[in-house]
């Protein structure tokens, strides 16, 4: 995978990009990643990148040129090759473990990090080929969201975690939060590990861990449930949950 960046700020990449998952998959993943200031695609001598928006307002908002040259610079590099333009904005669809995964089998893409009041139009309209959120809030810049999108895809490919197994029991990785994890001692001030973690008899773990994964995600995101493709005995599990806990709130009544 081809990874590009289009920022006004190239230094907030360096360290998160020298450390963990990111250096793990550039040095082992295969992944290559090309940081480009913004700055360096204007054609007078203060470098200007903004302006002020037509119809009033306050705040600037990025000039299209620069934006548009940048990218047409990577696309002079690479021929023919495909490439996915990505616009980080809160008006794009939100980030989840779905679009890290559909994002994961692109080849090459590029990330423009907007900031002031955003860029003009014609760079969503004419440009960008995709629009992604990371959440409903707003940040001063497309670069932490960035960064985001690119550890939530890098590690969904092979040979960037030490397992590859890992991304496959992450909360949200089956649409569902995870089950609960311990390890080393067995007993912490008084806190123990729960017995059948202890027992070697993997199909009971197995069992457990299914059990505490709907638990889980009916107690704290009951709305995954409905999306979820359930077995019938997770189905079961649910209906026994939301009896019991029915139950508990009728005795708390009375």
């Amino acid at each position: 995978m081809k990874i590009d960046i289009l920022t006004l700020f190239p230094q907030m990449f360096e360290a998160p990009f020298s450390f963990g998952i990111f250096k793990r998959a550039i040095d082992n993943g295969g992944v290559s990643l090309n940081i480009h200031n913004i700055r360096d695609y204007t054609h007078d001598k203060h470098h200007i990148v903004d302006d002020s928006p037509y119809g009033g307002g306050a705040g600037m908002v990025l000039k299209p040129g620069p934006i548009f040259e940048a990218v047409e610079a990577i696309k002079a590099g690479i021929g023919d090759e495909p490439l996915d333009v990505i616009l980080l904005t809160p008006q794009g669809r939100l980030l989840n473990q779905q679009v890290a995964q559909e994002l994961s089998q692109k080849k090459h893409l590029a990330f423009i990090c907007g900031h002031y009041e955003g860029e003009d139009e014609r760079v969503r309209e004419h440009l960008a080929t995709d629009e992604i959120s990371i959440g409903d809030y707003v940040l001063t810049g497309g670069e932490l969201p960035a960064m985001v999108v690119i550890d939530a895809l890098l590690r969904l490919i092979p040979g960037v975690l030490g397992s590859d197994e890992s991304a496959l029991d992450d909360s949200h990785a089956s649409g569902l939060l995870e089950y609960p994890q311990y390890t080393r001692p067995e007993d912490f001030r008084g806190m123990t590990v729960p017995e059948v973690l202890l027992s070697g008899d993997h199909a009971r773990i197995a069992r457990w861990r299914r059990e505490q994964i709907i638990r889980r995600t009916l107690e704290r995101r009951p709305e995954l449930l409905n999306k979820a493709n359930l077995g019938l005995e997770d189905k079961k599990l649910v209906e026994r949950l939301i009896s019991a806990q029915s139950q508990v709130n009728k005795d708390r009544e009375s």
